[in-house]
């Protein structure tokens, strides 16, 4: 038996005109909405008139409402007392709501649904409420009836939830009767032109479908009413998550509302390719909803030819997955990034076709901090993000390898323990990947200290030559600019620590080590007042000489730390124990040069004080002298707080 035989068989003759019925209802349900926003906007108008007046023609028009006199409701509209108002033609809309409420009804008393007794009394009820009396419109009564709320007092509740019920209704009506599916849309009453279009939106939805998984929505009717083709998909079971689409000719009108104005700017910015012409977005107010509104936008496309319309079509469609559980997703990202990058996310997923559903579906944010639990680096500060671990840019990174391979792996059909293997490794690589751009500052960082000290040693074994006193000047200007260098180091690290709550001890080391620099450039500083030292005192060479062995030892102790630096790179637990040995060698040899520090330090004093040299002399030999032991000491106590690092976070993670 033919579909639509079969349908009429199951309908019964009486009932021939269901689908004139439905499609009357939908036509009534889109001028019923228009009248409510009429009706709240005016109330708004009047009272706050310093405000923009609404200008609702467009919706009017896709409505298909043709009464343009409706257009001055908002503009006319005048206070008449507290709480009440004079609004131009309101009969003429009382009388309208009424009738399109009962054609909503129709089809269901058409079909003697069981439901039709209960929705009746409810129309009754809410009817039994006026908004309008004695030429007066009620503020509190029209906001009653245009209420969300499911506790509102009148049976049943509001008008607006009656008209919300009785449009899945009608849905679910639509999808009893089809008589064609068309790639997965269930359609009825098309002419002859209207497949294609549909075809069309349906291989942008069937494009990007999988990536829903099986969570409900994206279920697709198209029918021809009002000399228009008529396209509904059902997004979720959000009351006020709705998207039509009309079609007329070359032009494309899509309806949408949400109660998320972000996932209604965020489909915005998902058609900029498409020269659409958005209205104003409406906000209404409805407490049923979060945060007590949602949001009505229009947007026209008028296309230049059938294959760009089908084009639009066909992309509207596929974009209409990331519009799923979106919400949801922001707020799970949001505890992992900040707002703007989960925003930012959320459209790389989309313009990629990688989605959120599966990021979703393997815990979302849990699945991170598991993962890094696992590694022994979950954040332990409350309120702590995943940004804080690796930095904002290495967050955004792996977030959106996250996206990509939950997407890719579920559906393929892999496991979700697959996948938070796969979060793991990615994991581990970026940790390491941010402990070797840490270990990189404290490197190069004391590669400059190491310059500023070769300087200072070098002047010193070359005191008694000629022209020290230039070469003294010249290294001293060189020490500034490598320790200004290295002071650059240090502000790198820390804006790494402060984005990478894993790098923060490096940081640590990085800023302790900062004293080492300091102390040496002091020290070729304090080399160019070094003018009397080459005198014929036997005594002041003796402590030259030993200030030259205490520079070669700071010399030795920074290329020392820059070995167990980079030993460090690779020392983790399960490494083989000659590479941890190689590190612990070079942290024992700096603590030996601190103790022979002393010993060379002592050996400047004794001899400086044994002669009788020019004062100023002694003061600056000792001066030099107390730089280069603290510097020795300053690379002791680095190196460490490096060997705490390794012992208590590195290989015992």
């Amino acid at each position: 038996m033919p579909q639509k035989d079969r349908i009429l068989d199951v309908l019964g003759e009486q009932r021939l005109l269901l689908p004139g019925l439905i499609n009357a209802a939908l036509a009534a349900n889109d001028r019923v909405k228009y009248y409510f926003s009429l009706l709240q906007l005016a109330v708004a108008h009047v009272e706050q008139p310093e405000a923009e007046r609404p200008d609702l023609k467009g919706e009017r028009a896709s409505a298909g409402e043709p009464d343009s006199a409706l257009d001055e409701l908002i503009g006319g509209a005048v206070t008449a007392g507290p709480g009440r108002y004079r609004l131009p033609h309101a009969a003429t809309v009382a009388a309208r709501i009424k009738t399109a409420m009962h054609e909503m009804l129709a089809p269901f008393e058409a079909t003697a649904d069981p439901r039709t007794p209960a929705w009746a009394d409810r129309l009754a009820a809410c009817l039994a409420d006026p908004w309008l009396v004695d030429g007066l419109a009620d503020a509190s009564a029209i906001a009653r009836m245009t209420r969300g709320a499911r506790d509102a007092a009148a049976v049943g509740g509001s008008l607006h939830l009656l008209v919300m019920d009785l449009h899945k209704g009608l849905n679910a009506l639509q999808a009893s009767i089809a008589s064609e599916n068309i790639d997965g849309a269930l359609a009825y009453g098309l002419d002859a032109g209207d497949a294609p279009r549909v075809a069309a939106f349906m291989r942008g939805v069937n494009a990007t479908r999988a990536l829903k998984f099986d969570h409900p929505g994206l279920a697709t009717t198209a029918t021809r009413a009002a000399h228009r083709l008529v396209l509904q998909n059902d997004i979720g079971t959000t009351d006020a998550h709705v998207l039509v689409v009309h079609v007329e000719g070359l032009d494309a009108t899509l309806i949408y509302t949400d109660v998320h104005l972000p996932r209604l700017m965020f489909l915005q910015s998902l058609l900029k390719r498409w020269n659409v012409d958005w209205n104003d977005t409406r906000s209404k107010s409805d407490a049923g909803f979060e945060d007590g509104v949602y949001h009505l936008a229009f947007g026209r496309l008028r296309a230049a030819s059938s294959d760009e319309l089908d084009a639009y079509l066909a992309w509207l469609g596929s974009r209409l997955v990331f519009l799923i559980d979106w919400n949801r997703a922001r707020k799970r990202l949001r505890m992992l990034v900040r707002k703007n990058e989960a925003l930012k996310l959320l459209r790389w997923a989309a313009e990629n076709d990688v989605g959120h559903m599966a990021f979703l579906r393997i815990g979302a944010e849990q699945a991170v901090f598991d993962a890094l639990a696992s590694l022994g680096k979950a954040p332990t500060a409350f309120g702590a993000r995943l940004d804080d671990v690796l930095g904002r840019d290495g967050a955004v990174e792996f977030l959106r390898f996250a996206l990509r391979i939950s997407a890719e792996m579920l559906v393929a059909g892999q496991p979700v323990s697959l996948v938070l293997d796969e979060l793991r490794g990615e994991l581990f690589g970026r940790m390491h990947s941010v402990q070797q751009t840490a270990l990189d500052h404290a490197s190069e960082q004391m590669a400059l200290t190491l310059e500023i000290a070769s300087g200072v040693r070098d002047c010193l074994l070359n005191a008694k030559l000629p022209g020290a006193v230039e070469r003294f000047a010249r290294n001293a200007e060189r020490a500034k600019r490598w320790e200004h260098l290295a002071d650059g180091v240090v502000n790198l690290a820390r804006d790494l620590a402060q984005h990478n709550e894993q790098a923060a001890s490096v940081c640590r080391i990085v800023e302790s080590s900062d004293d080492i620099a300091d102390e040496l450039e002091d020290a070729a500083f304090h080399l160019t007042l070094l003018r009397e030292a080459a005198s014929a005192d036997a005594h002041a060479d003796e402590a030259v000489e030993a200030l030259t062995e205490l520079a070669g030892q700071v010399v030795e102790g920074a290329q020392e730390y820059i070995k167990a630096v980079e030993a460090a790179r690779v020392v983790r637990r399960g490494v083989p124990r000659g590479d941890v040995q190689d590190f612990f060698e070079s942290v024992h040899r700096i603590v030996q040069i601190e103790r022979q520090s002393d010993d060379a330090n002592r050996k400047v004093k004794t001899a400086a004080l044994s002669g009788t040299g020019e004062p100023r002399a002694l003061f600056v030999l000792a001066e030099i002298s107390r730089n280069l032991e603290a510097a020795a000491d300053a690379l002791m106590h680095a190196a460490l707080m490096l060997r705490d690092h390794v012992l208590n976070e590195v290989m015992a993670a």
